[in-house]
């Protein structure tokens, strides 16, 4: 089982490993513009001379849900900002909270941790960028549930110019699903052969429920695995859940002056 978004020193993006062919959040095709990729935006980090990429969810007009491990102190972080026929733009963060119970040691050691972080922005987003509602306290997921997971990563292990466009796939829960850890898999592959999941530059990315239309965040990607829990991608894909965290979220949210979407 390999994290996603740990690259040297700089913690940002990436599953780490071999797999180099193996297509991943790629097969759910882009989202439609009135779809779960809506909210979902892309940030950029530095660290001297590296750069990373992870996925963030508008979830207040300044405020961003991410993960902890996307947004690690010493770099410097930057929202991307695309306009149709225009070139990308980057947007000044003006705080990030992370949630005070994480760990990267447990990270690295494949345990469950507090993975989700906040980002305030300098100033508010584009209002085609509408925010998402996180799921409740009482939020749960069974063996079986659909989650539709939408992130801006690569669609091929390695070649880092299949990513950067938003892609959505629906996964389904596996496993012994709970408040600490959701694993999503294809249910066409099942985790056995290459298939959909998360993969370089998904770290952070939503997990949705879609209930007829309503979308509700139940989780964040924190990691994934190729094949067969071999290292890489296109296996399963390793949610942190919300649910435990929420009150944390809703506190630190009004804090910031950012009240999040009801």
């Amino acid at each position: 089982m390999r994290r996603l978004a740990i690259a040297g020193t700089v913690a940002g993006l990436a599953v780490m490993g071999a797999c180099d062919a193996v297509p991943a959040m790629v097969g759910g095709a882009q989202p439609a513009a009135t779809g779960v990729g809506r909210s979902v935006v892309m940030i950029l980090g530095s660290y001297g001379s590296t750069s990373t990429a992870c996925t963030a969810t508008a979830i207040g007009r300044d405020l961003l849900l991410t993960a902890a491990h996307c947004v690690q102190p010493g770099a410097d972080y930057k929202l991307v900002v695309s306009e149709v026929g225009n070139a990308p733009v980057l947007k000044d963060i003006a705080r990030i909270e992370r949630e005070p119970r994480f760990e990267m040691q447990r990270l690295f050691s494949h345990l469950a941790t507090a993975d989700v972080a906040l980002i305030k922005l300098a100033e508010p987003l584009p209002a085609r960028i509408p925010p998402a509602r996180i799921g409740s306290e009482t939020e749960t997921v069974a063996v079986g549930d659909t989650l539709v997971v939408a992130g801006y990563g690569d669609t091929v292990r390695g070649d880092g110019r299949t990513g950067g466009t938003v892609r959505a796939a629906p996964l389904v829960v596996t496993g012994q699903p709970g408040s600490l850890q959701i694993r999503l898999v294809d249910p066409a592959a099942k985790g056995v052969r290459a298939g959909l999941g998360a993969c370089t530059g998904d770290s952070g990315a939503p997990a949705f429920r879609d209930a007829e239309g309503n979308l509700t965040i139940i989780g964040v990607v924190s990691w994934s695995t190729g094949p067969n829990l071999s290292a890489g991608c296109g296996g399963l894909t390793g949610i942190t859940p919300l649910m435990r965290y929420r009150a944390w979220i809703v506190d630190t949210a009004r804090r910031l002056g950012s009240p999040i979407a009801p």
